[in-house]
Formats: C-alpha cells, structure tokens, sequence
C-alpha cells in the first residue's frame, strides 16, 4: 500500500513538472514571461520610441532617455505625455529613485 501511494504522489510530480515546462514555452504573442516569485505576463514595448516620445519636450533629452530606457525595461511601462502621468505605470515606475532619493524616472 505504501509503495503504491509513493508511485502515485511521484507520478503526480512528474506531471506538474512536465505540465510546468511545457506552459512555460506557451506565451501569447505580444507577451513575456517574468521569471521569479513574481510570474505575471508583461506587454512588449519599444522602449526607444516610447522614451524619445516621452521625453521629447526635456531639456536634457540625452539624460530623460537614458533614465527612462532604465526604467522601462525594468517596468516594460512608459507614461503617456511628456510629463506627468508617472502613477498609470504603477510603483515600480514611481518608486524608482536614484542614490539621492531623487524621483529616477521622468
């Protein structure tokens, strides 16, 4: 009785092991997978473009693209406007600070 309970819970393992690789390759188009405790699909987006859209109307464009390349690929998120907006990509967006404790983000 024990040896077939422990053949059961093993292949019932063995599934969800094969069940977790095989959903693994299986995203959506448009979509990639965030590895970690924080598994969620993340939209695609061009960074370049968003960020020379975003900072367009900047004073330093250099600098506001640079920052906000950083910021996007890590939160795949870039407001809409030149300014402003900065709570529509979330906390990762306007958590972000610099060394200073100074908003990284534009």
């Amino acid at each position: 009785m024990a040896v077939a309970r422990f053949l059961l819970l093993l292949g019932v393992l063995v599934f969800l092991c094969l069940s977790e690789v095989y959903c693994e390759g299986q995203l959506e188009e448009g979509f990639e997978g965030v590895r970690g405790p924080n598994r969620r699909l993340m939209r695609f987006i061009d960074c370049g473009g968003s960020c020379k859209r975003r900072c367009g109307a900047h004073s330093r464009p250099k600098l506001c693209i640079r920052a906000c390349g950083t910021c996007c690929a890590r939160c795949r998120c870039v407001p809409p406007g030149t300014s402003g907006n900065r709570e529509v990509c979330g906390r990762c967006y306007t958590g972000m600070t610099t060394h200073h404790n100074k908003t990284k983000c534009p």
